[in-house]
């Protein structure tokens, strides 16, 4: 019995580690309401917990309603205090044409569920979910 038990601890180690891995670092920025239009949607309303994707993420609209788990890793300023902790799901409604390599642009409602709005920019991670 107790082998099997050290058998499946290092197996869900294991798949824990696994998603870590695949997870994207990058930067994340924010945008104000309303959300409309959108790439993917046009003016078909898709919540508030929405994001808009890098070029590359974007990928000609393939990732268009995929959702990402999003997760503030620390500010990119002087900001004091610049993640809330936690992560929040959105989902990719748009494209952010001015965002760089492996920046995702949040709705300012996602934004502020993960990191304080003064900080404007803050170091993330996110991964599709």
């Amino acid at each position: 019995m107790g082998f099997q038990i050290r058998v499946l601890m290092m197996l869900s180690m294991s798949i824990c580690l696994a998603s870590v891995v695949h997870a994207k670092q990058g930067t994340s920025v924010f945008y104000n309401p309303p959300y409309l239009p959108s790439a993917c949607f046009s003016y078909r309303n898709q919540g508030i917990m929405i994001a808009g994707a890098n070029p590359t993420l974007y990928d000609g609209g393939k990732v268009c309603g995929r959702r990402y788990k999003v997760r503030c890793l620390g500010g990119t300023n002087e900001t004091p205090n610049p993640c809330k902790g936690g992560e929040v799901i959105v989902r990719i409604v748009d494209l952010c044409t001015g965002c760089g390599a492996n920046e995702i642009n949040l709705s300012r409602d996602a934004f502020s569920r993960i990191a304080n709005v003064d900080a404007g920019r803050v170091r993330v991670d996110y991964i599709q979910v």
